[in-house]
């Protein structure tokens, strides 16, 4: 019974590794949109014709 208690502790511990991966890539994505928009906003407000 021991044993497949540490099993599972084992598996819950690598779940959540998993969604912190998940979490820092939906991050990393997010923040790479936001710089696009600031910088076409940026080009946008200083563009001179």
């Amino acid at each position: 019974m021991k044993m497949s208690n540490a099993g599972c502790a084992s598996h819950e511990s690598s779940k959540k590794k998993m969604s912190s991966r998940k979490l820092g890539k939906f991050l990393k994505e997010q923040r790479g949109r936001l710089y696009i928009m600031r910088r076409c906003v940026v080009m946008l407000l200083c563009w001179h014709d």
